[in-house]
């Protein structure tokens, strides 16, 4: 062999076990993806409040939610107390979390609310417990902060959807049934019709860079992911995932420091593409002195060269969609669609 070509054969070797191992991670990734059993009628649901609580009469008509969908109720020893703006202490809080996945007449663990005190439980997690007992994990906000942490650390599917104490008006009940209960693929999840008949800008969708992405879900509410950023519990690897996001009364300037604070993070050059929610009520309180939250997502996206869109049904809004984390998914800017390519459930 010339030396020119053993010198070009030696360059390639280094590219060829980058893509094995590239290969090898995906193929282990797939394997070690745990989905939990679908809900059906009848089925015992675990209800807690790992951030923040409930006034007595909305968490009643929480449960309230929940029986209406079909399910039996079981609530945690510490759900309904008060803690200033927690629900509880992190012990109390912590071992609702551990009892409602420890018990196996629980089917799902819904979370009652999001509001504040979910990323202090973090640590002391037994994530072990819950690898050994999959079961659906659904909310979201500041339920964010364990889905994340439960996704990288269990590789367990859990569901950012609506809370016990949503609104379960017809779209947002029908994608957590059919999310939930009676799952398929291809799912394809489209705008709800009331989100585009809104008047205001913040539900009007807005392609901030146009094309298909395909990847696994990760993400949430913004301002979690962007709290989580450098601790053990925040995004890791990103590249190849889909991301997902939202927010909610977020000045712009807010919303861009959380950006910034992301893709000085992470790389999400290499995502395969981001999709954003409503940002419900972030509109600049003075836009004479203030760039509008599209211009900020803009500048601090839409130089990445991926698909990115505004706008998607999901977020502090009623009528939303439920996003099963950890599955592969495709993203079309075009269509404002984002269609599940696996169930999240099995």
């Amino acid at each position: 062999m010339k030396r020119r070509e053993l010198l070009k054969a030696m360059a390639t070797l280094p590219l060829l076990a980058q893509s094995a191992l590239s290969a090898k991670r995906k193929a282990s990734d797939n394997k070690k993806l745990i989905k939990p059993a679908r809900l059906v009628k009848g089925d015992t649901v675990g209800v807690i409040a790992p951030a923040s609580g409930l006034p007595a009469a909305d968490f009643d008509k929480a449960l309230q939610n929940l029986a209406d969908l079909g399910f039996k109720t079981k609530v945690g020893k510490y759900a309904r107390g008060k803690n200033g703006f927690l629900a509880g202490t992190d012990k109390e809080r912590l071992e609702d979390l551990h009892w409602a996945f420890g018990d196996p007449e629980i089917k799902a663990v819904w979370c009652v609310r999001g509001g504040y005190g979910v990323s202090r439980l973090l640590p002391a997690v037994d994530y072990k417990l819950i690898k050994k007992n999959p079961k659906i994990f659904i909310g979201y906000s500041d339920i964010t902060a364990l889905h994340t942490a439960i996704s990288q650390n269990c590789r367990l599917v859990t569901f950012h959807g609506p809370v016990a104490a949503s609104n379960y008006a017809e779209y947002p009940k029908n994608h957590v049934v059919n999310v939930l209960m009676n799952p398929s693929a291809p799912y394809k999840v489209e705008l709800a019709p009331d989100n585009q008949a809104k008047e205001s800008n913040l539900f009007k969708t807005e392609v901030v860079t146009k094309g298909k992405a395909r990847g696994r879900l990760v993400g949430g509410n913004l301002s979690l992911l962007a709290a989580l950023a450098g601790t053990p519990f925040g995004l890791q690897n990103v590249k190849g995932k889909l991301l997902f996001m939202e927010d909610v009364g977020e000045q712009p300037y807010r919303v861009d420091r959380m950006l910034t604070q992301l893709r000085q993070n992470l790389d999400l050059g290499s995502l395969s593409g981001i999709a954003l929610g409503v940002f419900e009520d972030c509109n600049p309180r003075d836009a004479a002195s203030s760039q509008s939250l599209i211009e900020v997502i803009k500048d601090r996206l839409g130089d990445l060269g991926i698909p990115v869109i505004y706008g998607l049904s999901f977020g502090h809004i009623r009528d939303q969609f439920t996003l099963p984390v950890g599955i592969e998914a495709e993203l079309d800017t075009e269509n404002a669609a984002l269609t599940f390519l696996e169930t999240g459930v099995t």
